[in-house]
């Protein structure tokens, strides 16, 4: 798993290249905290376009970057999703809390 990221106007994009699944997840997360608190972004968007796989650890590094944004009213969107990930965050739920956007 590889993160990319673009910080302007307050506004963080991450890149995530790969796959996210239990192996990388807390490498993950720790690298995204850390971003995320030496910036104090007021949106982030999640750039899914070359991440390949995820499966429930990863929807649940997403939702707990989320619960860490809310927390400074910061707003959370995701963007070009494979089809494949698409279903999975579907059947999770997960666009109710962090929109999907073009």
């Amino acid at each position: 798993m590889e993160i990319y990221y673009s910080n302007k106007n307050f506004k963080i994009t991450f890149n995530l290249v790969g796959e996210l699944d239990e192996f990388c997840a807390e490498e993950v997360k720790n690298a995204l905290d850390k971003i995320i608190t030496d910036n104090k972004p007021q949106e982030i968007v999640f750039d899914l376009q070359r991440l390949t796989f995820t499966d429930s650890t990863g929807v649940g590094v997403l939702i707990g970057r989320y619960k860490t944004a809310k927390k400074t009213g910061c707003k959370v969107f995701i963007t070009n999703v494979s089809r494949a990930v698409d279903k999975i965050f579907s059947m999770a739920g997960l666009y109710t809390i962090m929109p999907k956007i073009s």
